[in-house]
């Protein structure tokens, strides 16, 4: 029935016990549910006490969302991964999410391992990549204890190529390699030798083309292509068109007037992958996050990740630690032919993105991604509305229009997350459980909430139950 004040049918949120929405849906109501429980009895007390330091942590949070809201990335340089990842060298191999062994590796991910191997020449056969990695002649770390981040499986290696990132406000570096564009590609787990060659074609043509443009151009400030990129319909996250055809415009005529014969080829793989922006935006919100680590009393995350197998963050006044649980599977769109079944959990460094307030969190500027991801524009408007509920601020430099111009939602608070029931959004990809098959669709999944209630555990026992709070040096 159309109400008359409203002039159209109004609907009904429930929260908690179904028994009222049951009633009102059986009557005929449009119903919402929303799925909540009050905290647990030690989440309470805890969330008790940090209410008693409340503006002391307030204080820490601001410190933390100002640096991270204000954090720069301007692309320097390519360089081989050795000679800008400190400690990349021997036989290592880097991952993204927490720490895991080979053992415990999902599928997309140790196929990604074997490939690198593969390609540094430390092995022949997969069997014998094999072989190496499980007897531990492989070193393996995360992305994030070296200071760069990847996509999927992450997975970074001594001689790949990396453009050099750099923050001109807080002076901190990362690191980042190249994205390889969709289809039968490392980062899915893929390792042939069509794969292989490719990466070879990265490090052999790509990158000196790349390298010699951003030189002359002495660098790419990659935040004002971010910014602007939300305004033109990206969440800098899964969808990556406009900022992608922003950097190609950029550096397309300088790489034309180099006096090399690939920069046809360069300029052509540059056009066909919409998704290439996607490592650098992942550099500048690897940067945003760790401006904002090491603040004491900061309960504002600085990184959220996964490997296939568990779900990690961290959080700002805890430093390197890492909160974990399993990784959940993605609720998405699948390809054809595929279903849940054949799903990885989720996996990847890339919701770097959502920690400093872009992908999920920035959906409402992308309406074309729930055509990708599920959902419809009006959905994706709502769910970044929901991160304002969540977050400490707002990010000036990164607006929304579809929201006035509004600021993307930054900073993400434990303690609000906990104290709400609502968990951070996360946009993503889907890879298949097994090596190799590549990406199988694209979805929205939520942070696990045993994180955080891990995480708020660890900052009761640090800093209010200490008889001396440790001060975390900055990372």
């Amino acid at each position: 029935m159309t109400d008359r004040l409203l002039g159209t049918e109004p609907g009904v949120v429930t929260v908690g016990v179904g028994t009222l929405a049951d009633a009102l849906e059986g009557a005929g109501a449009s119903i919402e549910r929303v799925a909540w429980s009050p905290p647990e009895a030690d989440v309470r007390d805890h969330l008790t006490a940090l209410a008693a330091v409340q503006s002391r942590v307030d204080t820490a949070n601001e410190t933390a969302v100002e640096r991270m809201t204000t954090a720069g990335a301007v692309w320097r340089g390519v360089k081989k991964a050795v000679d800008a990842i400190p400690e990349l060298g021997g036989r290592m191999v880097l991952h993204a999410g927490p720490p895991v062994t080979w053992a415990e590796m999902a599928g997309p991910q140790q196929g990604a391992v074997v490939g690198a191997v593969l390609y540094e020449g430390w092995a022949e056969t997969p069997a014998e990549a094999r072989s190496l990695t499980a007897a531990g002649d492989i070193g393996l770390a995360p992305c994030h204890d070296h200071g760069t981040v990847g996509p999927m499986a992450g997975v970074v290696s001594p001689s790949m190529p990396v453009a050099v990132v750099t923050d001109p406000v807080h002076g901190d570096t990362t690191a980042v390699t190249f994205n390889e564009g969709l289809g039968e590609v490392l980062r899915f787990g893929a390792y042939s030798e069509d794969v292989i060659d490719h990466l070879v074609w990265m490090e052999e043509t790509l990158a000196p083309v790349l390298g010699a443009a951003v030189d002359r151009a002495d660098g790419v400030d990659l935040s004002r292509l971010s910014a602007r990129a939300l305004r033109l319909g990206d969440e800098i996250h899964n969808r990556n068109v406009a900022a992608t055809s922003l950097l190609v415009r950029e550096l397309a005529p300088t790489v034309a007037t180099l006096d090399v014969e690939s920069t046809e080829e360069v300029l052509a793989f540059l056009r066909g992958n919409d998704h290439f922006f996607l490592n650098l935006s992942m550099a500048a919100c690897k940067l945003a996050a760790d401006a904002a680590a090491g603040v004491p009393w900061s309960t504002v995350v600085t990184a959220m990740s996964r490997n296939g197998t568990e779900f990690g963050l961290r959080v700002s006044g805890l430093g390197d630690r890492w909160f974990t649980t399993e990784a959940p599977v993605v609720d998405g769109l699948f390809f054809p032919e595929y279903d849940a079944d054949d799903a990885s959990p989720d996996i990847g460094d890339s919701s770097i993105a959502e920690t400093t307030g872009v992908g999920g969190f920035a959906m409402a500027a992308a309406p074309g991604i729930t055509q990708f991801v599920g959902g419809t524009p009006a959905e994706a408007r709502a769910l970044t509305r929901e991160m304002y509920e969540i977050t400490v601020g707002e990010n000036g430099s990164y607006t929304l229009p579809a929201l006035g111009f509004r600021g993307t939602p930054t900073g993400i608070d434990i303690g609000r997350v906990l104290a709400t029931g609502t968990e951070p959004i996360i946009n993503t990809g889907i890879a298949h459980r097994e090596p190799g098959v590549g990406q199988i669709g694209a979805g929205i999944t939520r942070a696990p909430r045993a994180c955080f209630v891990a995480a708020l555990e660890a900052f009761y026992e640090t800093y209010l139950v200490a008889d001396s709070p440790p001060e975390v040096p900055d990372q």
